[in-house]
C-alpha cells in the first residue's frame, strides 16, 4: 500500500501510523514547507499542499498511491482537493484502489438523545455539517466515475494524547457545562487510524460512524480525568447561563447517541471502547500531554 493523506494533522498522523505499523509507503500533506519537513523527521514523506494547486512533486507522487485519505475539511468555496481533481481522479491517479473520506456524526443533527445510524438521514443544523454532508456525496460520485471505492468515515469528538481533560485541567480551562440529558460520543483519535487501515486494508466502502461505546455527558469526562489526577473538578455550570463562545454553545445544540455497531460488525475491535479505560491508560502511561 501506499497512501496519501491531504492534510495531515491530528487525526491524519494518527492513521499515518497504523499504516506504517502495517508496512505502507506514507505520504502526507501541510500548509507550509516547515510542517511539511516535520512530517518527514516522522518517517512520513511530506509535500506541502496549500488547497490552490498541486506542486510537479505532489503530482508525481499521486501517480503512484494506491490509498487517498481526505482529512481536509471543507472550506467557503467546498472542498479544496474536488475542485482541483475536477473529474481528473483516473487521470491523477492511475493506480488508486481506495479513498477514505473523513467527515463527522455532526451530519447527523439533533435527535434529542435518540440513537442514530449509517441509516439515519443526515438532517444537519449547523453550516460546517451541511458542507460536509455536500462533500461526502460529492466524493462518493467523484469514485464512482473513476470505479474506486470511497468509504466516508464520520467521526465523533476526537481526543487522544495531548488533546484531553487531563490537558484541560492542567491548563485550567477544563469547565463542567450542565445541560439535562446532553450526551456526546467520543473517539480516541488512535482508533480513528485503526478505523482507516481496517476499512483501507479491505478496500470497504461505505458509511462507517466512528465513535465510542458510550456516549456520555460530558461533565463526567472531566470528572474522572479529575479523580485519575487525584484533583478538584471544576465547579458546575449551568448551560443556559454559563458564559459560551456562539461556537461552543453551538455544539451542544445537537444531542444524539451513535451507534458503532456497523464497523464493529464488519470486523473492527476498538482499543479505546469507552472513555473510562481510554482515560486510564492516558494516565497511567504518562501520555496525556502528548
Amino acid at each position: 500500500m501506499r497512501v496519501m493523506i491531504f492534510g495531515c494533522g491530528y487525526s491524519g498522523q494518527a492513521i499515518a501510523n497504523s499504516y506504517q505499523a502495517a508496512g505502507a509507503t506514507v505520504c502526507g500533506t501541510a500548509r507550509s514547507a516547515e510542517k511539511a519537513s516535520q512530517l518527514t523527521q516522522a518517517g512520513i514523506n511530506g509535500f506541502i499542499f496549500d488547497g490552490t494547486e498541486f506542486s510537479p512533486e505532489l503530482l508525481a507522487e499521486l501517480k503512484e498511491i494506491t490509498h487517498l485519505i481526505q482529512s481536509i475539511p471543507p472550506g467557503k468555496d467546498s472542498d479544496p482537493l474536488l475542485k482541483l481533481i475536477n473529474g481528473r481522479l483516473s487521470a491523477l491517479c492511475p493506480k488508486l484502489e481506495w479513498i477514505g473520506y473523513l467527515s463527522t456524526v455532526g451530519v447527523y443533527g439533533d435527535h434529542g438523545g435518540g440513537w442514530v445510524t449509517e441509516e439515519t438521514p443526515g438532517s444537519p443544523i449547523l453550516g460546517r455539517s451541511i458542507d460536509r454532508i455536500d462533500t461526502e456525496e460529492a466524493w462518493t460520485h467523484e469514485a464512482e466515475q473513476a470505479d474506486v471505492t470511497v468509504a466516508v468515515l464520520r467521526l465523533s469528538g476526537i481526543y487522544g494524547p495531548g488533546r484531553n481533560a487531563f490537558v484541560n485541567l492542567a491548563r485550567g480551562t477544563a469547565r463542567r457545562i450542565i445541560k439535562k440529558d446532553q450526551v456526546f460520543n467520543r473517539i480516541r483519535v488512535e482508533d480513528i487510524g485503526e478505523a482507516a487501515l481496517f476499512l483501507g486494508r479491505g478496500r470497504t466502502g461505505g458509511i462507517f460512524n466512528v465513535t465510542d461505546d458510550e456516549p456520555a455527558p460530558p461533565q463526567d469526562v472531566i470528572v474522572e480525568a479529575a479523580r485519575l489526577m487525584g484533583v478538584e473538578p471544576p465547579p458546575e455550570h449551568d448551560f443556559e447561563t454559563a458564559e459560551m463562545t456562539p461556537m461552543a454553545r453551538s455544539f451542544y445544540g445537537a444531542n444524539k447517541r451513535v451507534s458503532n455497531a456497523k464497523i464493529k460488525e464488519a470486523g473492527l475491535r476498538f482499543r479505546f471502547p469507552n472513555y473510562h479505560m481510554s482515560l486510564e491508560q492516558l494516565w497511567r502511561d504518562g501520555i496525556w500531554r502528548g
